[in-house]
């Protein structure tokens, strides 16, 4: 259920015409997806989601640059790509379809190609941690969205949803607790410094 100040600040964002891309920042395991598909539910048809997660580098590179061990880091994704991507989507030509990539869980790969945004769609909806990020590539992606909310939530909640994320994909919980404790949470704290740039604050419940 999206917060009804969230659902006005949507709305206002939407009014005129043209494109609008709204960023969705936050945390790990804040609940950033969930409400994402809560928002393009209740945008409807006009909407499309775009993760920053399809622009992720191939475990294969991660391997060879020596960085798998730290995979959801800054400096683990195309941030270049994925500014490139945001400056074609703000710019949409008519009759144009952009083509982005999305991010599976399941296998840990981005697959190119995968997610369609014909000109005519009216929302962008972009997710990830590092959109308010303030360096190298990743300093031009709030100029090029509309508005950037950053999703609050508690850290113990945080904590549960990210552990539950990790064994539902193949970690035990021995291996899922490491992986937090070494590797998201030293990302936690460097998105945390990001948050006040937000231009709005918003929680997210997975109540009916």
């Amino acid at each position: 259920m999206i917060e009804s100040s969230a659902r006005e600040r949507l709305d206002a964002l939407m009014e005129g015409s043209g494109r609008r891309i709204l960023g969705i920042a936050g945390l790990p395991g804040a609940g950033k997806s969930t409400l994402v598909a809560q928002l393009l539910a209740y945008a409807g048809d006009i909407a499309v989601g775009v993760p920053m997660d399809g622009f992720h580098l191939a475990n294969a590179e991660l391997a060879r640059l020596g960085r798998a061990a730290r995979k959801g880091a800054s400096d683990t994704f195309d941030a270049a790509g994925y500014v490139a991507l945001l400056r074609r989507l703000s710019s949409p030509v008519p009759g144009e379809t952009v083509y982005a990539p999305a991010f599976h869980r399941e296998i840990e790969e981005p697959i190119a190609g995968e997610i369609a945004v014909p000109s005519d769609v009216r929302l962008v909806i972009t997710e990830g941690n590092y959109l308010l990020l303030d360096e190298g590539p990743w300093q031009d992606v709030q100029g090029l969205l509309d508005e950037v909310w950053f999703v609050d939530v508690d850290d113990a909640q945080r904590h549960e949803q990210l552990l539950a994320r990790h064994m539902r994909y193949g970690r035990d919980r021995q291996a899922a607790l490491e992986w937090i404790e070494n590797t998201d949470e030293p990302n936690a704290r460097r998105i945390a410094l990001t948050a006040p740039k937000a231009d709005f604050r918003v929680r997210v419940s997975v109540a009916a």
